[in-house]
């Protein structure tokens, strides 16, 4: 069985847009582009053929992947709660600064604007927490430690 996949409501919409529009669009119009590169002749020096096949090899690899995305997704709900959990954003006291995250599944996970992976060590340091809290993460440059100062 597949693992649970943690998506928000828009991002789960947004992949039945891709997955769709792999298979209706995408996919039909590179089989049509190997088709005609097909008709040229000789496929063994036709990079047009070579560089298509390329490509809908792709296309089949991340439509079966977005398929199983979908398939095992379960929607983040957030909410209101006393402990992190998916959804929540948390505000966090490291070395004197303030720093804010979101905690979203792996298929969201931006940690550059701050959506961090619940399978990320910083996620599931956060996860189960409550305000107040002081959480140790290993990180390569050595042992930070993070303060909960809010969660929302």
């Amino acid at each position: 069985m597949a693992d649970i996949q943690y998506v928000s409501k828009e991002k789960l919409e947004a992949l039945k847009v891709e997955l769709k529009d792999l298979i209706e669009v995408g996919m039909p119009t590179t089989a049509v582009r190997i088709d005609e590169a097909r008709q040229m002749g000789d496929l063994s020096e036709n990079a047009e053929y070579h560089a298509a096949r390329e490509q809908l090899g792709w296309q089949k690899a991340r439509s079966l992947e977005v398929q199983a995305v979908i398939d095992n997704a379960q929607i983040i709900t957030g909410g209101k709660t006393d402990t992190v959990s998916l959804g929540s954003s948390v505000t966090v006291r490291v070395k004197g600064k303030e720093k804010t995250y979101m905690l979203v599944g792996a298929q969201e996970a931006e940690p550059l604007v701050g959506k961090i992976s619940n399978e990320s060590p910083l996620g599931e340091a956060f996860f189960g927490k409550r305000k107040g809290d002081t959480v140790e993460v290993e990180i390569p440059a050595g042992k930070q430690e993070y303060e909960i100062l809010n969660i929302s």
